[in-house]
Formats: structure tokens, C-alpha cells, sequence
């Protein structure tokens, strides 16, 4: 029998690529979200929110598997709570959470609220599984850009990051949810630790521009925990293989065939 799996963020940067691949294994698929869209053959929207905990007993009916991908800059720790709770009530027997790679380590919120969200899933009573992941090339893209556009671009030493590739989040998270649950997996990574300047020379070089760096510290808590690493993977991690300068290149490359 193949019952629906329900994707929460279904439509954004990870959930779109996790929902087609979904569909490519033959599994239906029930997506929550705010603005639902026409569905279509295996594929339903419905309309809910897990942060105000609206729609979760209609959407986890007859589901038994949920792959958790909704997110924001609030309230993901609410969340996790509200549909650990729908998904009791609805009998639910797997429970997949993607989660950032520090999270029980870095002292800011963001980081904080996914660990809270971790903390729920763990406590369910649920069988589930969680992935940490490094940032996406697609979100520091936009941190990136918008410093090498200054004159004398800002670039703090000691802040590191490991950009993965979002087909490669999306594969690892299509393959567990059609797997058993394994409660914590090995954390996914991109194929390089880079620093901020690095990143940044990189992107200006695939604009055809250079641009003069301003080195600093970052000061307090938080300057130490990028400095010690806190935000990267172990060696236990997995490691994808779209690098940073093949993200910006590909990029280019299909801005160039939609110009």
C-alpha cells in the first residue's frame, strides 16, 4: 500500500527537489503548506501551518511517514512540538527532521531553536531519524554576494563554512524516508571548509572583479565558537561533491541559457 508521505516545506529550496524525487521513487506525497497549489496525480497540497499548529490533524491522516523540512528564522523549535503532537495523535511511525550541523554546540538562537527542535523529535516516543547538514550553497550565496559588493569587502577571520550542494541535501532525505528510521545519521557536509575570504574571492572571480578584503575578528561568544569550529562537521561526516566554485559555475551557466 502506498500511503502518502507528508513533506512540511514541500515547496522551498530543499522540499521541492525531496518531493520530485519522491515522486520518481512512486511514493504519493502530501505537501503541507500556507499557500497550497493545484495538485495533481501522487502529489496533494494542503493548506497548514506547523508553527501556528494549524492543519496538522487533516494533513497526517493515513500518513505514516513525515519528512519535516519547513523552517524559518522563528519558531522551528514551536514547530517540531506541534506536529510531534499531531503526528501522536495520527499514529505516525517515522518521524524525519533535517537539522543544522552545531546545532547543540553554537550560542545563537537560530542553532538554539534547531536543537529544541531536535529535542522534540527525540522525545516523541516516535521512531525517527534526524540529518544535520552543512549551509547550503543557496543560502551563502546571498551572505556572500552582498559582502563582496562593497568596496572593501568584509571578511571575519575564523568564520569557516562547508556549503553542500541542495540535490545532494535532498537525495540523503529521500533515501531515509524511504529507509527505517535510524535515529541520529552521519551529518552531510559540502566537499570543502572554506573561510569567508575564500568564498568571497571565489564569487568575485566568477564575476570577472576583484575586491580589496577587510580581515577582523569577531568578538565575544560567538567569534570563539566560529574560530573552534563548533559550526563544522567531524570526520564521521559524509561529504557531497558539488564544491563552491561548480555551484557558481553552473549558476552562471544557466543564467546564460535563460538570458
Amino acid at each position: 500500500m502506498n500511503t502518502p508521505i507528508l513533506v512540511t516545506g514541500g515547496t522551498g529550496t530543499i522540499g521541492r527537489h525531496v518531493v520530485r524525487m519522491l515522486r520518481e521513487a512512486n511514493r504519493d506525497v502530501r505537501v503541507l503548506t500556507r499557500h497550497p497549489r493545484e495538485s495533481a496525480e501522487g502529489l496533494q497540497h494542503v493548506a497548514g501551518d506547523t508553527v501556528k499548529g494549524i492543519g496538522l490533524a487533516a494533513a497526517l491522516a493515513g500518513v505514516e511517514t513525515v519528512l519535516h523540512l519547513a523552517g524559518g528564522a522563528k519558531g522551528d523549535d514551536i514547530a517540531a512540538r506541534h506536529l510531534v503532537d499531531a503526528a501522536k495523535q495520527a499514529g505516525v511511525r517515522h518521524l524525519v527532521l533535517v537539522s543544522v550541523i552545531g546545532a547543540d554546540r553554537m550560542p545563537i538562537g537560530y542553532f538554539r531553536m534547531k536543537a529544541a527542535a531536535e529535542n522534540a523529535f527525540e522525545g516523541s516516543g516516535i521512531p525517527f531519524t534526524i540529518l544535520r547538514v552543512a549551509q547550503l550553497h543557496d543560502f551563502v550565496l546571498p551572505i556572500v554576494r552582498s559582502m563582496a559588493r562593497m568596496p572593501l569587502a568584509p571578511a571575519p577571520r575564523g568564520l569557516r563554512f562547508e556549503p553542500v550542494g541542495v540535490v545532494e541535501v535532498a537525495r540523503r532525505l529521500t533515501d531515509i524516508a524511504l529507509d527505517a528510521p535510524a535515529g541520529h545519521v552521519a551529518d552531510l557536509a559540502g566537499p570543502e571548509v572554506l573561510d569567508i575570504a575564500d568564498l568571497i574571492a571565489t564569487f568575485n572571480e566568477s564575476q570577472g572583479r576583484r575586491r580589496r578584503l577587510l580581515r577582523f575578528g569577531l568578538p565575544g561568544a560567538i567569534g570563539r565558537a566560529y574560530r573552534s569550529g563548533d559550526n563544522l562537521a567531524g570526520r564521521e561526516a559524509v561529504r557531497g561533491d558539488e564544491t563552491w566554485r561548480h555551484f557558481l559555475a553552473a549558476r552562471e551557466r544557466d543564467s546564460a541559457l535563460t538570458a
